[in-house]
């Protein structure tokens, strides 16, 4: 496979050795970098700060030999990347105006195919650049150079790779209020390179971290950043030589720094998703685009990429940092729980009416009714909590509901529902023995029923427990468990209701409620509506597959844009140890079918609330017509 083709650019950022003031020995070095880059797939190699004459040369600017000597390893650099990787590095620059100038060039195909000067130069501290180098911020001239060739002099252009647009800043740039990478942004550029001589002093790698991630997401781009190396001048200051590749508010990569034999790191970009992130962003949309006239050039086609260097989540919806996992899945269950606080306010109600089945869905949901009785300062037994056994419930769940109840202090309730669905399959003729949807649905829509009839008599609201997967996949009994008075799961996918039951288990719940929640996570995730037989109980993800895939398929689908056969790739190697590719496919396209057959179902959504970047109100984040056919998109997955 041709990842390219998926929207995916390998980027290489390089901190290579440096010698200062010897143009020649560092075109060696940055050729040897250049093949390295090229070795790994990439497309585009990004070098540092005057990396040509090392950025330390200070009153050496002036002189005519090392300007020359720039001049000619720019050249002999431009000449290789005729077989070698798109190449961005700095060096300086005597233009045409009498000024010197602190650049980066761009190399492709042979030859220099533009020069972007630096727009701010800092004159602060133990910086000295208005000392040798001019601001190019107003800069546009057309440069035909005897050695360089002919190219463009502006900080106002965009490259073109493929499907890739980069621009380009330099150092001090990033730094200031506006920095000129909001405008390449605008005008286009989904990448942004910095070429770099940050020196490092305590904790500014960290302030330098958050400034590249930051206006990574800021301006919904990629970032890449390369700095100089300690081979430069320590006479005052030490450079570590930090090189960072951020995408979208997330570091990709980011090399060691104060290593005196260079450096490289590689990532691949995801440009497509970015090209998602701002249609979809209407703040970016609505924001004035440069006024001055940006000039594109196009260097490349999309350089094949045979391989993915990238990994993706298996459970993207679920935290995986160790160093925020508590917090995180502290602030879910906060939002849940003040969500349905403010809800029981404000329709004056005393109880919270919820039925407990002993599954995964109403557990999580009874904690949050539970933890919302507790911010009205109203005690446990606020919450009424209902097991409703019908022709499939199965001994443990009504024992874990059962037992939980009692270990919560909420007031519990069992009623039965046989003997009504009964007498409503009498009243319609139908037969008991045919455990058909109408046999299953009707157990649903009865349990309904008594939860909304007993939030009246108790002066109540029915707590909804159906959760975003089972919302995505339409896998709900309409005006059954479809329906409540506040859905408190309605935006956590089934995975994160796992794993904020085993959060809750290890981290908040005393020893014996912590062994009832971790049964209810080892039980079969059910809808218990038929009788169990002599094969097992009724498995939901035998009939419509893994929640693990569903919420892969699902946040790329809907928070990234991907297509069906994206998906499928990045899919392939994130489960190549659980599924082979025809079972994932098999999935992919059930995911498909019921997403878009299932959205009447989601058009009438009762109110729920938000707690991750995806969700499914009708109100807010999705609105989709009930009859869409997903013809398309099933035969891209058969393609």
């Amino acid at each position: 496979m041709n990842f390219a083709e998926l929207g995916f650019h390998r980027v290489a950022a390089v901190r290579p050795e440096v010698f200062v003031g010897d143009p020649e020995k560092n075109a060696e070095s940055i050729l040897v970098w250049m093949r390295r880059a090229a070795e790994r797939e990439a497309g585009l190699a990004l070098f540092p700060e005057l990396a040509v004459t090392g950025y330390t040369c200070e009153d050496l600017f002036h002189s005519r030999a090392l300007l020359e000597a720039a001049r000619e390893a720019l050249a002999k650099l431009a000449e290789a990347t005729q077989h070698l990787p798109v190449t961005v590095v700095g060096a300086p620059f005597p233009a045409p105006d009498g000024r010197l100038y602190n650049c980066a060039f761009v190399l492709a195909r042979g030859c220099v195919r533009g020069a972007i000067p630096k727009t701010y130069l800092p004159n602060y501290g133990e910086f000295y650049e208005k000392r040798w180098f001019a601001s190019g911020g107003d800069a546009d001239l057309r440069i035909a150079d005897p050695v360089l060739g002919e190219f463009r002099f502006s900080p106002r252009q965009i490259f073109e790779v493929g499907e890739m647009g980069f621009a380009v800043e330099v150092c001090e740039d990033l730094w200031a209020p506006i920095p000129p990478s909001s405008e390449h942004a605008l005008a286009g550029a989904t990448v942004i390179l910095n070429l770099s001589a940050s020196n490092d002093l305590v904790a500014k790698a960290d302030y330098r971290r958050d400034l590249v991630r930051q206006q990574s997401a800021r301006l919904n781009a990629a970032y890449v950043y390369a700095s100089c190396g300690p081979m430069e001048s320590t006479k005052d200051v030490v450079y570590g030589g930090h090189t960072l590749i951020a995408e979208n508010g997330a570091i990709l990569a980011e090399g060691e720094r104060f290593g005196f034999v260079g450096g490289m790191i590689t990532a691949d970009l995801d440009v497509d998703r970015l090209r998602h992130e701002r249609i979809r962003n209407a703040t970016f949309a609505s924001s004035p685009r440069p006024r001055d006239s940006y000039v594109t050039e196009r260097l490349a086609v999309d350089p094949a990429l045979a391989t993915l260097e990238r990994s993706f989540a298996r459970t993207p919806f679920v935290p995986d940092d160790p160093a925020t996992v508590h917090a995180r899945a502290k602030e879910i269950l906060h939002l849940q729980s003040a969500g349905l606080a403010r809800r029981l306010l404000a329709s004056r109600s005393e109880t919270a009416v919820i039925g407990v089945s002993g599954g995964l869905d109403s557990t999580l949901a009874l904690l949050v009714s539970v933890e919302a009785m507790k911010i009205l300062g109203r005690p446990p037994s606020s919450v009424v909590g209902v097991t409703m056994p019908g022709f499939g419930t199965s001994k443990r769940t009504k024992s874990a509901a059962t037992t939980l109840a009692e270990r919560l202090g909420i007031t519990f309730l069992a009623i039965p529902i046989g003997p009504a669905v009964e007498q409503h399959f009498r009243d319609l003729g139908h037969d008991p023995a045919n455990h058909d949807v109408v046999y299953q649905n009707s157990q649903a829509r009865e349990r309904t029923q008594i939860l909304f009839d007993l939030a009246n008599q108790r002066r109540g609201i029915v707590v909804g427990t159906g959760d975003l997967s089972e919302l995505a996949l339409g896998w709900c009994t309409f005006n059954g468990d479809h329906m409540s008075n506040y859905g408190v799961n309605a935006s956590v996918p089934k995975t994160l209701v796992q794993h904020l039951i085993r959060w809750y288990a290890e981290q908040v719940a005393d020893s014996e409620t912590r062994k009832i929640l971790e049964g209810i996570l080892s039980t079969t995730i059910s809808p218990e509506l038929v009788p169990e037989t002599t094969e097992g109980i009724q498995s939901t993800e035998e009939i419509v597959g893994p929640y693990v895939l569903h919420d892969f398929f699902l946040y790329h689908h809907m928070r990234n844009g991907f297509s069906p056969r994206k998906i499928l790739a990045l899919a392939g190697p994130t489960f190549a140890k659980e599924f082979a590719p025809e079972t994932i496919r098999k999935w992919l396209r059930v995911f498909v079918e019921r997403f878009y057959r299932q959205q009447f179902k989601r058009t009438c959504l009762p109110a729920g609330p938000k707690v991750g970047s995806v969700s499914l109100s009708p109100r807010g984040d999705w609105r989709m017509p009930d009859e869409v056919d997903p013809g398309a998109l099933l035969r891209e997955i058969e393609r």
